[in-house]
């Protein structure tokens, strides 16, 4: 008897380079909704997991992408933020520091737990991906109190890949 067995997306496993991103919808900061596989194809993406709206480290985050915003454009890519705060919570963010980009609420930490998002202590965790046109995961930034990086990291991959 063959027993095909396959990794659930949803697994403890953090999704790395090489990996394709799972589809997920999700509510962004003015009630829309936003299905990931509507983008697919159309730019790169850049989707940074951050703890909380209005935190420190996050604020930098939040603020170094919305200052590199022209040049993730530029390059061809979408800015997309996640957590797990309302739709209100975002709004007020977006609105606090004039961001510029894309903050998806999830509620439960459901796309979290697909991407395997780890937590530190009792903070969800704080990690960037940027997805291809193809859907894979091409480049990933993993440091939970380095907001900056998140955006200066991922704008030098996507900068040198065109090159």
């Amino acid at each position: 008897m063959i027993n095909f067995s396959s990794k659930a997306q949803g697994s403890k496993k953090s999704l790395e380079v090489g990996d394709m991103m799972p589809a997920f919808s999700l509510k962004d900061q003015d009630g829309n909704t936003f299905n990931s596989a509507d983008h697919i194809g159309k730019s790169m993406m850049v989707i940074y997991f951050y703890p909380k709206d209005e935190s420190m480290v996050c604020t930098k985050e939040a603020c170094a992408f919305r200052d590199d915003f022209d040049d993730f454009t530029k390059a061809g890519a979408k800015v997309i933020g996640i957590n797990g705060g309302t739709v209100a919570s975002h709004k007020a963010f977006e609105q606090h520091y004039k961001l510029p980009f894309t903050l998806l609420s999830d509620p439960g930490d459901k796309v979290y737990k697909l991407f395997g998002v780890k937590g530190s202590l009792f903070f969800t965790g704080r990690k960037t991906f940027v997805i291809d046109l193809h859907g894979k995961i091409v480049y990933t930034h993993d440091a939970l109190l380095e907001g900056r990086a998140h955006a200066d990291e991922s704008l030098k991959y996507i900068t040198a890949a065109h090159k």
